[in-house]
């Protein structure tokens, strides 16, 4: 692939790194019998890994070369305790596919219309009676993303506990007016997807996890998935502990800059991110799954088994290029609730403390999921979305 991987140009929340004092561990463990990509790759993850300061990480692989699971590191900083296959993580902004599936469940159940105005569901939306379902789905409609206020991120800052409403997170996206007209552009925001979870609970009159477990999970047997209550968003067991550098915010400024050189010195310290509250992040970004569980999803998501044939071959048509002035095949393109890069169709997630990566690619059938506990190291690598292009460059050039 000649375009890197990062399906999500704009993350929930972008880490920043400051003073960090770290010692991660490079220990993996994996079958004794391992494709011949995944003996180069091993390597590689955990020279990844190093660099960028993950303590810990999961990689699994389903491809025609050969399956590949495989945990590395250690489930707190500087412990003992082995990093599982089966852990529980914060998948972050894959979240956001299993809300535009429950979307287009009910669209071809003829309960919503993917053209409707977003002012038949949600009122008090800018621009409301103009921006339509799918401009939400598509990151399209030009709404203002909340999680870029600067009151709402010295907040998160200063009480990453705080319980957060969905109607809070709307309240503080409509403070500033629309980027651009309906339509006019792609623009990721975590705004669409939040409206988008009110709608579900509008035309079902229902939770919107309840609705994403009876119509995602429960009857595929994962169980191990769900999007938490507001108030009840920690990690169960097992899990490994989430950690992130400095303070949310900054956007790549002096203080990571001066972060990063900080921690590979080896003199910063690593704030544990685990349990801080996940309510902010709803339905853009609030769920918690496993990487079995998150394969299971996404062959489902993008091989069929959600959908009806027609609206199957419509959400993967509907990915369109983000950047006109790169619609190359391997260009990123995003459409009704995921992304394609190539024929890998998925997304990806970022939020304190974990960073993730899921694709699958319905030619070959190719699987990938990776999680890593650190959202973001040095230089704001995001060690996932590194080790999953590595995956892919890997796999492809075996295949040639």
């Amino acid at each position: 692939m000649k375009t890197p991987l990062r399906l999500l140009p704009t993350p929930l929340l972008r880490p920043v790194f400051c003073l960090l004092l770290l010692a991660a561990s490079s220990a993996s463990r994996a079958a004794p019998d391992v494709p011949a990509y995944a003996q180069t790759l091993r390597p590689r993850i955990e020279e990844v890994l190093k660099q960028t300061l993950a303590p810990g990480a999961v990689v699994l692989v389903k491809s025609a070369q050969g399956n590949w699971e495989q945990a590395f590191g250690t489930r707190t900083l500087g412990g003992k305790d082995a990093v599982g296959i089966d852990d529980h993580f914060h998948v972050g902004s894959v979240t956001k596919t299993w809300t535009g599936t429950v979307i287009l469940q009910l669209a071809q159940e003829g309960r919503l219309g993917l053209s409707d105005p977003i002012s038949r569901h949600v009122k008090g939306v800018p621009n409301g009676s103009h921006i339509t379902i799918e401009q939400l789905l598509n990151m399209r409609s030009g709404l203002f993303n909340y999680t870029r206020d600067t009151a709402f991120i010295k907040r998160m800052e200063r009480d990453p506990y705080h319980v957060y409403r969905p109607d809070d997170l709307l309240a503080i996206a409509f403070r500033h007016p629309p980027a651009f007209a309906p339509g006019a552009q792609y623009a990721y925001s975590n705004t669409n997807t939040v409206l988008l979870g009110k709608v579900i609970e509008k035309v079902t009159g229902r939770p919107v996890a309840v609705e994403m477990q009876r119509r995602l999970f429960t009857p595929f047997g994962l169980g191990h998935t769900s999007l938490p209550r507001a108030g009840k968003t920690r990690l169960p067991a097992p899990y490994a502990r989430g950690y992130q550098y400095g303070p949310i915010g900054d956007e790549g400024g002096q203080a990571q800059s001066a972060a990063s050189q900080d921690a590979q010195a080896g003199v910063t310290l690593l704030r544990d991110a685990t349990n801080w509250n996940r309510s902010w992040a709803w339905t853009a970004g609030g769920g918690i799954s496993t990487a079995r569980e998150l394969a299971a999803f996404v062959e489902r998501m993008v091989g069929g088994g959600y959908l009806q044939p027609e609206w199957q071959k419509q959400r993967l048509e509907s990915c369109l290029p983000t950047d006109p002035a790169n619609t190359g095949p391997d260009s990123l393109h995003y459409g009704w609730g995921l992304g394609r890069v190539g024929r890998y169709y998925g997304h990806t997630g970022q939020l304190p403390g974990y960073n993730t990566y899921m694709l699958h690619n319905p030619d070959t059938r190719t699987t990938i999921i990776v999680w890593t506990s650190l959202s973001s190291g040095p230089n704001d690598r995001q060690p996932a979305i590194e080790i999953g292009n590595l995956i892919i460059a890997e796999l492809d050039s075996q295949k040639s």
